[in-house]
């Protein structure tokens, strides 16, 4: 089983139990939160280190400036004396990366689209629409095609054999290159696919007795699909499939999800930034933060205007991004408190040294007298 079967298989369970798959993508994304949290209390632990360190950071980097290697040795041993790790902050977001890639591939998938990709979810129509993309009603017996349509295959295919032999879930090699077109694009015209024999995961004397195939195939364009029933000419398998005009569609409720990402993503740099800041924290470094936490969520939401990012995909990143601004203000208050225990601590520790040496003192004193 592969990571986006996998990860469907995930939503389906998921959405069995929450009842939709809106809200499955919505705890995917706590469970997922919820096991990197360990690691977010280490990297926001690190983020409060370094700004009470970076002062003497600059002092090591001001002295030894002008010899490369010796401040890079008293840097490494000054991160090993203070128990710091400068690229700690990073491993949450290295860890998330894969987990998005293989949600974003899930649901761009021929089999979530077929499956629940027009599943709708409070305001979001599609969970797998883009900003922009071509309209498509899947399963219709026709596909909605412009001139730079491109086609590929599901997973598995149902064969029939000369002796009436069917097999079933026939794997597929490479199924995103698996269907090619035939011939032009003509609009209102069937369109003529085809597909080689060797894309069938078959032993040779049953590729010779295949008479016909059926399976699912995707216009990537449009994210439409249609189940087609592929004849044997030949060594490949034709298909003719009536096609309409692909339609330009704009998803005004994935704008929304783009700006609602938007807005979580500065909030959570507005409330780390606020639970991080020191008194000595250097004013350039606090400009550079102030200036990133604008220009980032704009390039972002920028970016995404572009890239096709499915509405499922921008649903994990807002749940995603307010569960961050949440987690930061628990940890910075359960950082806060090992703070003042150890503080207390100290003070009492001190109090009893101070009340040591009053007793010493009074007792020579006493001697003294004697």
């Amino acid at each position: 089983m592969d990571f986006v079967t996998l990860t469907i298989e995930i939503l389906n369970k998921l959405a069995s139990f929450a009842g939709s798959y809106g809200m499955a993508i919505i705890i995917f994304t706590i469970l997922m939160r919820l096991c990197l949290w360990p690691i977010n209390v280490s990297q926001q632990r690190s983020m409060k280190n370094m700004q009470t360190l970076t002062p003497k950071m600059k002092m090591i980097q001001e002295k030894y400036k002008n010899n490369p290697q010796v401040m890079q040795q008293k840097m490494m041993e000054f991160y090993k004396e203070h128990n710091f790790n400068p690229t700690a902050g990073c491993l949450p977001m290295l860890i998330q990366i894969p987990v998005f890639i293989m949600l974003y591939s899930a649901l761009m998938s021929p089999q979530f689209i077929q499956m629940a990709g027009n599943t709708n979810f409070l305001f979001i129509n599609r969970l797998d629409a883009t900003i922009k993309s071509n309209a498509g009603v899947s399963l219709d017996g026709k596909f909605s095609v412009g001139k730079n349509a491109q086609f590929q295959a599901g997973k598995s295919a149902k064969v029939y054999l000369a002796n009436n032999q069917v097999i079933e879930n026939v794997k597929i090699e490479k199924p995103q290159k698996a269907v090619s077109i035939q011939g032009e694009i003509e609009q209102d015209k069937p369109i003529e696919l085809k597909i080689s024999l060797d894309s069938l995961n078959l032993k040779f004397a049953q590729l010779d007795k295949i008479q016909k195939a059926d399976l699912s195939v995707m216009n990537i364009m449009t994210k439409e699909t249609e189940n087609v029933e592929f004849i044997r000419r030949g060594d490949i398998l034709v298909a003719s499939v009536p096609t309409i005009p692909a339609q330009n569609a704009i998803h005004y409720d994935v704008i929304v999800l783009v700006a609602l990402f938007g807005l979580t993503i500065w909030l959570s740099q507005k409330v780390m930034m606020a639970t991080t800041k020191s008194k000595n924290q250097d004013a350039t470094q606090e400009a550079i933060q102030k200036s990133m936490g604008t220009i980032m969520p704009v390039m972002i939401i920028l970016t995404f205007v572009f890239i096709p990012i499915p509405a499922g995909a921008l649903l994990y990143l807002v749940t995603s991004n307010i569960f961050q601004i949440a987690q930061t203000v628990i940890i910075n208050k359960q950082l806060e408190f090992e703070e003042n225990k150890k503080e207390q601590q100290s003070n009492e520790q001190k109090g009893i040294i101070d009340a040591k040496v009053i007793d010493s003192k009074v007792v020579e004193k006493k001697e003294d007298k004697q």
